[in-house]
């Protein structure tokens, strides 16, 4: 079954507006992992809220929540 068609009941999340499951426990950092994302090349935010990568292992995920990865721009 196609993740873009997942039953409503189905616990889920967006990542960069593509619809996954959501098992339970799944954290930032495992999805990064698991999706294939070099995570020392993009920044992170769940929800519009920033996520250091410090805190990407500690930073458990919830059904219905919406993950961005952006590249970082430094500069002033």
């Amino acid at each position: 079954m196609p993740t873009d068609t997942l039953p409503p009941t189905a616990a889920q999340l967006r990542l960069n507006g593509c619809i996954l499951p959501c098992p339970p426990g799944l954290t930032l950092q495992a999805l990064l992992q698991a999706k294939g994302i070099d995570a020392l090349e993009v920044a992170t935010a769940v929800n519009g809220q920033f996520v250091p990568r410090a805190l990407r292992a500690e930073r458990t995920l919830q059904a219905g929540d919406a993950v961005l990865t952006f590249q970082a721009i430094v500069g002033g």
